[in-house]
């Protein structure tokens, strides 16, 4: 195994890394429990929103010339609709939120700390622009899903741990599951730490 390094890109910048991103996400999630059924050129056209607000961030971690993890984050009022009407229904400010989008990571390279080193960076780049609440949703599955592994753990415990609240509002978003002919909505729940 190589030496990992990383690599972070803000705003336009982000365009170098959508390859490295998009090969990622749909590497990861094909696995429970987003069960996702990606295409390349549907990343490159979904990622392209990073590219577009000046304090979106991109993090990827190499290892040589592979990308073995990412994680992303952006300005909420940046985000699409379906994400920012569950907080602008309950009256909060989306101008005050940073929302965090992926955070993936190989198997083989998880339990050496970078899903922490993840949320230390997009932290530290919400809290230096101004943010005082970060936020990211995760998709709801049923605990007898047909096609989660005997082995799966939930991440709800270290999210808690990092200082994360499990909300009770969601949002749904649509995608091919693997076992699907048509995509299909799915529902994902907020979790958000306040930082004031």
């Amino acid at each position: 195994m190589e030496q990992l390094h990383q690599e972070q890109a803000l705003g336009s910048d982000i365009e170098k890394l959508i390859p490295a991103l998009g090969e990622l996400r749909i590497r990861v999630f094909y696995d429970f429990p987003y069960l996702y059924e990606g295409s390349t050129e549907y990343e490159e056209n979904y990622l392209q929103i990073y590219t577009k607000n000046p304090l979106s961030i991109a993090f990827v971690v190499f290892d040589g010339e592979k990308a073995v993890g990412a994680t992303t984050g952006m300005p909420l009022n940046a985000e699409s609709g379906e994400i920012q009407q569950p907080f602008i229904e309950r009256g909060l400010n989306i101008d005050e939120i940073f929302y965090f989008g992926e955070s993936i990571l190989l198997p083989e390279y998880r339990g050496r700390g970078l899903g922490h080193l993840f949320f230390d960076v997009r932290e530290k780049h919400a809290l230096e622009n101004g943010f005082l609440t970060t936020a990211f949703c995760s998709v709801v599955r049923p605990e007898d899903h047909e096609l989660k592994p005997a082995d799966y753990r939930s991440n709800n415990e270290f999210w808690t741990k990092r200082g994360y609240q499990q909300q009770d509002y969601s949002c749904r978003m649509s995608w091919l599951d693997r076992n699907e002919t048509q995509e299909t909505e799915k529902e994902l729940l907020f979790w958000i730490k306040q930082w004031k």
